[in-house]
């Protein structure tokens, strides 16, 4: 069967985009990468990166299955170092020349010369033109625009020289020295940029945020944490989807109570080791209801401040900012603010996608319409890389790549009808809405803490011969490996675009 050649846009040129423009060009097809920056990276590329930020997962689980991180990196690199690593990886495949810096998507639409595919409005220096694909993959992730949030009295409290800016924004955390600072937030970005506000001489620090999560530190007990949350073993103690039939149900109803205990344990070790009561940062949702994407790592050196007081949280939000550079809080509380930092994350959503593609793809409660977290049936001729978000983001992003490309040309051993699509969506949709409510974080684009069973589901459908590991000890208790993840992917039926 002859494979047609299509050109392909790649749009975005971070982890995601890489990993598409690899997968795209290895069988053959003509790549366009589009990347709105001067650079590769995405949030890894300097200019979007705060100080001090450092990876989530260890670097062996955010890795290429080629292209392991360097052995003098530390087990979290930071910044500046995976920036470096996205470029050796784009080095060592020859990816630049397929990209176009500096290049935006304006918007894209059907093609109207009767073809199938898209156009795309690009605008780069200066000039604004369209350019015909066959396929495109959209790689922007979920950070790629910030969430703006203004408050009452933000501009009075700018023109008095106070500073407010995104997390993403705080490049320079010199501008803390001396300074009253407040961070919006309860996540790890906010957490480390309070930690680095001090570090670099802040006045004070609070951090606002609204409710208490479970936070996992890089060590539990004094074990790495890959290898206690990272593991088959532990993955299915979750409410995944699909476990339904008398046998499933009948082995979940006896292990529940050893289930339990085990999440009370880990529970316990927590709050002893964090001392999260102390701190009245115990969250109300047991453990393993809340596991998703949106599980934060504790920042080190984040537990000392707070024990000394210099970091001080409040649950709340801003109500309003007020003369003499202060923040009200919704508390009622009146805090000192020369700098206000938000901490809030990125809007999710395709801006460029038309309106009625978009009413699609993205239910009113803002769910997305995606098979295997990848596509809709009712978007034709496009799919999406790095929306099946996950604690190793760069294998999500490489095994979705190779789906992806497979599932364009029609080449998945279990190549889905619309219809099967549809029912699984829909499926999907009734799992998170219904019996696992933390899957909804994200617009419901997070396979954490379900890596295996997604990639298990990828695998077996691109045909691979083999997607478990031969040692039953290693599969069952063992975190993701990405070398192996390579080998797995090496079974699949191989074929080439001409």
């Amino acid at each position: 069967m002859t494979i047609k050649r299509k050109k392909v846009a790649v749009i975005g040129g971070g982890v995601s985009g890489l990993a598409a423009a690899k997968a795209f060009d290895d069988k053959g097809h003509r790549v366009s990468g589009f990347e709105r920056s001067h650079d590769f990276g995405g949030v890894w590329e300097p200019s979007r990166s705060y100080p001090d930020v450092q990876t989530q997962s260890p670097k062996d689980l955010y890795c290429f299955t080629d292209h392991p991180m360097p052995d003098d990196y530390p087990e979290w690199p930071k910044g500046p170092q995976v920036h470096a690593y996205l470029h050796s990886y784009a080095d060592k495949h020859g990816l630049a020349r397929l990209f176009r810096l500096n290049t935006n998507v304006r918007s894209m639409d059907r093609r109207g010369d009767g073809q199938a595919g898209w156009t795309l409005t690009l605008d780069a220096e200066g000039q604004t033109r369209t350019e015909d694909f066959d396929f495109v993959a959209v790689c922007t992730g979920q950070f790629s625009d910030k969430k703006v949030l203004t408050y009452p009295g933000q501009d009075d409290f700018v023109a008095a020289g106070g500073q407010v800016m995104h997390s993403s924004e705080y490049t320079d955390s010199s501008i803390s020295e001396g300074k009253d600072v407040v961070v919006l937030g309860g996540s790890k970005s906010a957490t480390d940029i309070a930690v680095s506000a001090l570090e670099k001489g802040a006045k004070s620090v609070h951090l606002v945020y609204l409710e208490n999560v479970w936070r996992v530190p890089y060590f539990v007990g004094g074990i790495n944490f890959k290898r206690l949350l990272y593991m088959r073993a532990q993955e299915v103690q979750f409410n995944g989807w699909g476990r339904r039939g008398p046998v499933k149900r009948a082995l979940g109803a006896l292990t529940q109570p050893l289930i339990w205990a085990n999440f009370r344990g880990l529970e316990t070790l927590l709050k002893l080791q964090l001392g999260l009561k102390k701190y009245n940062m115990v969250p109300k949702a047991p453990i393993e209801k809340e596991v998703s994407c949106s599980v934060p790592i504790v920042t080190p050196g984040f537990f000392e401040l707070l024990k000394t007081g210099r970091i001080k949280p409040v649950i709340g939000t801003f109500e309003r900012y007020e003369e003499g550079r202060q923040l009200r809080l919704t508390t009622g509380d009146l805090v000192a603010c020369d700098v206000a930092i938000l901490a809030v994350g990125w809007k999710l959503g395709v801006p460029f996608l038309p309106r009625d593609y978009q009413d699609k793809l993205i239910e009113s409660d803002g769910q997305y319409r995606v098979y295997r977290l990848a596509v809709n049936p009712e978007l034709p001729d496009m799919g999406f890389v790095g929306f099946n978000s996950s604690f190793c983001t760069v294998l999500s992003a490489e095994l979705i790549a190779n789906w992806l490309v497979r599932y364009a040309d029609g080449q998945l051993a279990k190549q889905p009808t619309a219809k099967a699509m549809n029912e699984n969506i829909e499926m999907m949709l009734d799992w998170k809405r219904n019996q696992r409510p933390a899957a909804k974080t994200y617009g419901g684009l997070c396979s954490a803490p379900f890596h295996f069973q997604h990639f298990d589901e990828l695998l077996q459908d691109m045909g691979a011969r083999k997607w478990k590991r031969s040692n039953p000890l290693a599969e069952q208790f063992g975190h993701p490996d990405a070398k192996a993840y390579g080998a797995f992917l090496a079974t699949t039926p191989e074929y080439r675009a001409n």
